[in-house]
């Protein structure tokens, strides 16, 4: 697997594309190794099922949660937290941040764009794909909408992540027949394939099939609402 960036990785992709959940699990792998970890949520567009509903799971492993006060409220108050801007000045802390989906969701990168940029390669930018989502279902509309949050954010995208899924009804074919399309996708972008994200119990199944498995812990749907 690819190592992951010392300081920060940042999540960014379609709408429904499983973000939140990913964003959750790196940030638990980050614990395994570094001492202090923070997901951030910079969604401004959707407040209402985000990384905050995943608050006690992160508790419990210590790690620190930024996200937004109205965050899992019923406001519809789009802002971020001042706590922000130290995933990207803090040189000890290890982040994650989750941006919301596509060109609207990607607008609140643009505050951070330089200090992304001074970070170098400490921090990398993931496109998060979701082959199984209408509006990405092919590598071109999956190019529109990388650029279109490139644009957006004035944040380059560095990888591709796959995490091809149909929810429940995932199975192994699932995940394999994405393969030609992220690869296209990855053809067309110049960007790398990072990883491909999957549930844990489909791993075994895909193991030599597929290079550079991340397993995924599911969060159901009463865990969120701790």
């Amino acid at each position: 697997m690819v190592p992951f960036p010392r300081r920060l990785i940042i999540l960014a992709g379609h709408y429904g594309s499983g973000k939140t959940n990913l964003a959750v699990q790196l940030a638990l792998t980050l614990r395994e190794t570094h001492d202090r970890v923070a997901v951030a949520d910079l969604d401004i567009v959707n407040p209402y099922y985000r990384t905050k509903d995943a608050a006690a799971r992160l508790q419990s492993a210590g790690i620190r949660l930024i996200a937004s006060p109205f965050a899992g409220s019923n406001l519809d108050a789009p802002a971020m937290t001042s706590e922000t801007g130290q995933i990207f000045d803090d040189p000890g802390l290890a982040a994650v941040a989750d941006v919301g989906g596509d060109d609207r969701g990607a607008l609140a990168l643009g505050r951070y764009a330089a200090k992304i940029a001074a970070l170098g390669a400490d921090a990398q930018m993931w496109f998060v794909f979701n082959q199984r989502r209408p509006l990405s279902a092919t590598p071109e509309d999956a190019l529109a909408i990388l650029r279109e949050v490139e644009a957006a954010g004035h944040v380059p995208f560095t990888g591709l992540i796959n995490n091809t899924n149909l929810g429940p009804d995932t199975a192994p074919d699932t995940v394999l027949s994405s393969l030609p399309v992220i690869a296209e996708l990855s053809r067309l972008s110049g960007l790398p394939i990072i990883m491909t994200s999957v549930r844990r119990d489909l791993c075994p199944a895909l193991t030599g099939q597929i290079d550079d498995l991340f397993p995924l812990d599911i969060l159901q749907k009463a865990e969120w609402r701790l």
